[in-house]
């Protein structure tokens, strides 16, 4: 086990620095955060003035360096727009988005791992249709469209919840709906396939004919193996949520990472937006490394190959 974490952990380090690279080189060759500051009537002078005050005259490498000696550092930079330090501003905004990616992921766990489970185990009956109707359902309709829905029947019609914010547990139950439905039928479907090709295995007719109760055999050996893809797609969706919440934070007025991404963008604010998009990445990056251990630990066969 310990190999396999450090093979996992050299390999991690490898396509980290390649994220790096990448982020910093397109967002430069995308963005031109001298013409933003300075405004749309500036001149060539002013605009070449301002690359010269921020260092943007330098050639890229030696801008990607002293970032990147920067970060390993723990400086971020300061922000174009918001003229503060980028760690301060993350650190403000994480928080609310980490409650929101949660919750989210819990909403996707209750919804789609039962509902998988019964749909495995009730093929072609109507439990089965329904949860490939919710799944189909789920995937067909836009996160903003099922969230202005949400928000008109439940927050201003009803007015069970509130419309907007982030200011009480209240605020995250439609936006935490929203953003966990929509991965709902991957971690449905893999759920429901992977649990059906487990329980035609040799080894569950093996536990069958011992004299295993049906709930035994679910609990102890089938689900243990059916779990092995949704964990793996489970932490996937969750730096997606961390990463991907641009949409639900802006359309319930989240002031979370997702809408300072927004936000920065808009304002072609590079440093804010450089240190986002990589820590997005190294979300993404940091789960799957995660995830291939617990997958590991579950399945030994994993270890050796």
């Amino acid at each position: 086990m310990l190999n396999f974490a450090l093979r996992r952990a050299a390999l991690a380090v490898v396509v980290a620095v390649l994220l790096s690279v990448v982020t910093f080189v397109l967002l430069n060759a995308a963005i031109d955060p001298a013409s933003a500051i300075a405004g749309e009537d500036a001149s060539a002078d002013r605009i070449a003035a301002i690359r010269a005050e921020y260092g943007l005259d330098r050639p890229l490498h030696v801008r990607y360096l002293d970032w990147l000696g920067g970060v390993l550092s723990g400086d971020l930079g300061v922000s174009y727009f918001w003229n503060q330090p980028v760690g301060e501003l993350i650190a403000s905004r994480a928080p609310t988005t980490l409650v929101l990616a949660f919750s989210a992921l819990l909403v996707t766990i209750l919804i789609a791992v039962p509902l998988g489970v019964l749909a495995a185990l009730r093929q072609g009956t109507w439990l089965d249709v329904l949860a490939s109707s919710i799944a189909g359902l789920a995937q067909s309709m836009p996160t903003f469209w099922i969230g202005l829905i949400l928000m008109l029947v439940f927050a201003v019609q009803l007015r069970l919840v509130p419309v907007s914010g982030s200011y009480t547990p209240a605020h995250f139950i439609l936006p935490a709906i929203v953003l966990g439905f929509s991965s709902v039928p991957s971690v449905l479907r893999l759920m429901r396939g992977g649990l059906i090709e487990v329980l035609q295995s040799d080894y569950i007719r093996t536990a069958r004919a011992k004299g295993l109760l049906p709930d035994e055999v679910l609990t102890r050996h089938a689900m243990r193996n059916a779990l092995l893809p949704v964990v793996s797609v489970l932490a996937v969706q969750l730096g997606a949520k961390l990463g991907g919440s641009v949409i639900t934070e802006s359309v319930f007025a989240i002031n979370g990472l997702g809408r300072l991404a927004l936000d920065s963008v808009l304002a072609a604010d590079m440093p804010t937006l450089q240190i986002l998009v990589f820590v997005f990445a190294m979300v993404f990056l940091i789960l799957t490394f995660l995830a291939d251990l617990l997958n590991a630990w579950l399945d030994p066969r994993i270890r050796v190959g």
